[in-house]
């Protein structure tokens, strides 16, 4: 079975700004996870993205929105020799529908790990928020919680061979 590094995208990935990042001109790669990512790849770990992004129910932009950014995350990413095994994102807010993926819902997490063969005792799931690390722990995979915006080094000491 394989092993996995969850990554949340705003606050992780990107910085967090506190509005929605759905413009390319507002997208700012955090370059510490460029380190974290490649030492991950080094340790045959899997890479994914699990993002939740409300502001399509809201209305305040569309899928097409979210799937440019992914695009030039995803450009960025492997211009810097990293490839993404899949990015899941979940459309949905409370206030205007229900569903079972948004975090700290796990289904997101719970698609990868069917799809992929993953063993969940060997993933990582890095977020900002509390709800990242909830949906971690509802399936078992070590949830690790990091301030927005912080740099990630410190995460390297828990990629094992």
């Amino acid at each position: 079975m394989e092993k996995a590094v969850f990554f949340d995208r705003d606050g992780v990935i990107n910085k967090e700004i506190g509005d929605y990042v759905f413009e390319l001109e507002k997208f700012e790669l955090n370059e510490s996870v460029v380190v974290v990512m490649r030492e991950a790849i080094e340790k045959d770990y899997k890479l994914f993205v699990v993002t939740n992004q409300s502001g399509i129910a809201k209305g305040v932009y569309g899928h097409e929105n979210v799937d440019k950014i992914h695009r030039h995350m995803t450009k960025i990413l492997r211009e810097k020799g990293i490839q993404l095994a899949e990015i899941y994102y979940c459309p949905h807010h409370p206030d205007y529908s229900n569903c079972l993926c948004r975090k700290p819902g796990s289904l997101m997490l719970e698609k990868a790990v069917a799809r992929y063969g993953l063993d969940v005792s060997k993933c990582i799931m890095v977020g900002d928020r509390d709800r990242d690390i909830e949906s971690a722990d509802r399936i078992g995979i070590k949830g690790v919680r990091i301030e927005s915006n912080a740099p990630l080094e410190a995460l390297l000491p828990l990629l094992v061979e």
